[in-house]
Parts: C-alpha cells; sequence; structure tokens
C-alpha cells in the first residue's frame, strides 16, 4: 500500500508530495522502523520516474514484504533545485576535476535535512505506526551523499544508512571534514558502494567518482558498529543499473544486526 501525499514543506514554503509505503501487517498493532528515501518520483514505479526507471520497488516490495514504512521525498525538478536542495553547502574545488568546470549550486541541503528531521519525522510518527527511534536513510548519488549527511548532523536519528554511487565529490572536501570531527558510534550500519564505469565511459571521471567514495568510507567505516563498501565491476550511474543492486541494499540495510 503507497500512499501520495501533499507536505507542507515551511523551510521552502511550498508542498512536496510523500509517497509513504506500508507493509499488508500493518493492519495489526505492530510497529515499524521508517526508511527516509530521496527521489521519490524514481522510488516505486517506471510510471512516475524521470527518465522513465524507478528502482521499481512497488514490485520487489509486493514479493519481499518487508517489515519496514517507507517515506519517499519527491525531488524538486525545477532547475538546478535538487542540486541545491541535496548539497548542504555550494560545490567545492574537487568538483571541478569531475565537473570540468565551477559550479555555484549546492547550499540547501541542511535546511532539506531540517524539513525530513522537524517536519516530515513527526508527520510520520504521529500518522503511521512507527518505531520512533528506529529511523534510516538511503539515496541515489546526491541522495546518498545527503544521507551519510544526515548521519553525521543526526547520528543518534538515523541509525543504519546507505547510498549508491554517493555523489559526495560536489562537497568533498567538507564531508571528509565533517565525516573526520562526528562520532559515528550510534551509527549501527553503513553501506556504500561504486561502480567502475560512473563517468559512461569517462574513464577519469570514473576513477575520481571512486576515490571520492573511497576516500569518505576510508574516514567513517571505522567509526561506525558495521559498514561496507562494494566496487560494481562495470556499474554506471543511472537507474537501470541502480534497480538491480538496490535490493541487495534493502537486504543489507534491513537484516537483524547480529548481537
Amino acid at each position: 500500500m503507497i500512499d501520495c501525499i501533499q507536505l507542507p514543506m515551511n523551510v521552502f514554503q511550498q508542498e512536496r508530495t510523500i509517497r509513504i509505503y506500508q507493509p499488508p501487517s500493518s493492519i495489526s498493532t505492530k510497529r515499524y522502523p521508517v526508511l527516509y528515501l530521496h527521489d521519490g518520483q524514481n522510488v516505486f514505479t517506471d510510471e512516475s520516474a524521470f527518465g522513465g526507471v524507478s528502482l521499481d520497488l512497488a514490485n520487489v516490495l509486493e514479493k519481499k514484504q518487508y517489515e519496514i514504512i517507507i517515506a519517499a521525498i519527491d525531488l524538486n525538478p525545477a532547475g538546478e533545485e535538487r542540486i541545491n536542495e541535496l548539497c548542504p553547502w555550494v560545490s567545492g574545488l574537487y568538483s571541478e576535476k569531475l565537473l570540468g568546470g565551477i559550479s555555484t549550486a549546492g547550499g540547501k541541503g541542511s535546511a532539506y535535512l531540517d524539513f525530513i528531521v522537524q517536519e516530515l519525522k513527526p508527520f510520520i510518527d504521529d500518522s503511521y505506526r512507527t518505531l520512533p527511534h528506529e529511523n534510516y536513510m538511503a539515496g541515489i548519488s546526491l541522495g546518498g551523499a545527503i544521507s551519510v549527511y544526515a548521519a553525521c548532523m543526526y547520528p543518534q536519528i538515523f541509525t543504519r544508512v546507505a547510498g549508491l554511487s554517493s555523489a559526495f565529490y560536489r562537497n568533498q572536501e567538507e564531508m571528509e571534514r565533517l565525516s573526520k570531527d562526528t562520532d559515528l558510534s550510534f551509527l549501527n550500519r553503513l553501506y556504500l558502494d561504486c561502480g567502475t564505469d560512473e563517468g559512461s565511459g569517462h574513464q577519469t571521471v570514473s576513477q575520481e567518482f571512486l576515490r571520492s567514495n573511497q576516500r569518505i568510507f576510508g574516514i567513517v567505516s571505522n567509526k561506525v558498529k558495521e559498514a561496507r563498501f562494494e566496487v560494481i565491476d562495470h556499474g554506471c550511474h543511472h537507474y537501470s543499473d541502480f534497480k538491480k543492486r538496490f535490493p541487495k541494499v534493502l537486504d543489507y540495510l534491513l537484516n537483524p544486526i547480529q548481537k
């Protein structure tokens, strides 16, 4: 069951579509963890997806029936607003290596995260059968980067985090600084991956993209209880590739932690 709601996003003075999945057993009194996902249009079905290819989670969830509530936040498709909202800082010097020039996009990521923590999470907890202290976050590309940022800013809230092909490079310097200075002992599980062909044939871009992810993982991996990094051979930066990888990521993220 997937609800589509319009929720006031006061920090940006607008409304935003939130797509919410509830497990079939949600009619009982049982309570569930919540997984927050970014780029909501591309989460559940191809029909709503930008580019026509989604993670196809509607079909995955119908087969697997995970005991999880998922709150997927639609992206803002206007101009560079997705970049602005998913980057806490304006693009830095490292990004020039991959972009081939200076970009002034970014800088609203902190406000976007405040919306999730201060507005969306209270709404979800009030409206659905959640476990308020069991909150996870995952994303693709910039969505992966903002998920790790969320873990650094609110490690006591987001206790399991995953990023596929995370675009750390736009805020590389600041993310490395933040990761080094943050206590991540509350973070129970971290998953990151990166393909070897993120640049779609551009070898230098692919190498820098992978190096960017490896640098972040190298900083945070020793600070969390359990961490995994996977290099995806021939993995590329496209949803046709992400949809193949995401079910395994979900399995890793949601499986019980061994005590």
